[in-house]
């Protein structure tokens, strides 16, 4: 599937090397955790190489970042493939999230609020669209978009590396299980738009411990729910 638009794709040309490298990783990684690329998926390395125009030289280095996230697995003989996410594994990648989640207001946190606390008004002003449309791959794109605005509580760029990595490795069994149907839409993004408001709150006031524990409360509760549709479905 080709999502880029030839605007994009010019604009990543005049690029350097490095951050096209970025950009093109970004690109694939999105579309993994958005389901165009379902796990299973094979990707073709000559289909990639063309439509972002470079060789398949810099793209395997994306996709042998990409599989050293835990998003892709290289099958000798058979291709690169996007990885299944098991349940044991969410399990455990999300108790380490929430521990994470709890120290982005405690380790070297952001000064100056005004504009991250402008970044949360406008995707709460996107929630209450989303509310509207009940589009699940748009709110899935809201949360991602949530999650790096909460990176930039802290300027400790392990906690946010770690943090990002970990995301990304797990963010796409929300949107299956929204898509399985043992999920409710509605209501998730309704609990969604109440946590976006109270992470703005406790922002306003300069408390960072508070909405880093709002974020914890929010991942585990999410997993919480996500599980329990995981095991009824069984």
């Amino acid at each position: 599937m080709t999502l880029n638009t030839p605007t994009q794709l010019t604009a990543a040309a005049d690029l350097s090397a490095k951050d096209r490298f970025e950009w093109i990783h970004g690109q694939i990684r999105d579309r993994i955790c958005l389901l165009d690329y379902t796990p299973g998926t094979r990707l073709s390395e000559v289909a990639l190489a063309e439509e972002f125009g470079i060789s398949r030289t810099p793209l395997r280095r994306v996709l042998g970042r990409l599989e050293d996230e835990g998003l892709l697995q290289s099958v000798h003989g058979a291709g690169t493939f996007v990885t299944e996410v098991s349940l044991e594994e969410l399990e455990q990648t999300f108790q380490l999230r929430m521990e994470l989640a709890g120290l982005l207001g405690q380790l070297s946190p952001k000064q100056d609020l005004d504009e991250i606390i402008g970044t949360f008004h406008r995707l709460a002003d996107r929630s209450l669209d989303g509310l509207q449309d009940q589009d699940p791959r748009a709110f899935a794109q809201l949360l991602t978009d949530f999650f790096r605005t909460t990176l930039l509580l802290t300027d400790n760029q392990p906690l946010r590396d770690t943090a990002e990595r970990l995301y990304y490795r797990t963010a796409r069994f929300w949107l299956q299980s929204v898509f399985a149907s043992r999920l409710d839409l509605a209501a998730e993004m309704e609990i969604f738009h109440r946590e976006l408001k109270d992470v703005i709150g406790a922002l306003q006031i300069g408390d960072l411990h508070a909405a880093a524990l709002m974020q914890r409360a929010h991942i585990s509760m999410s997993f919480v729910r996500m599980k329990a549709g995981q095991l009824s479905a069984l």
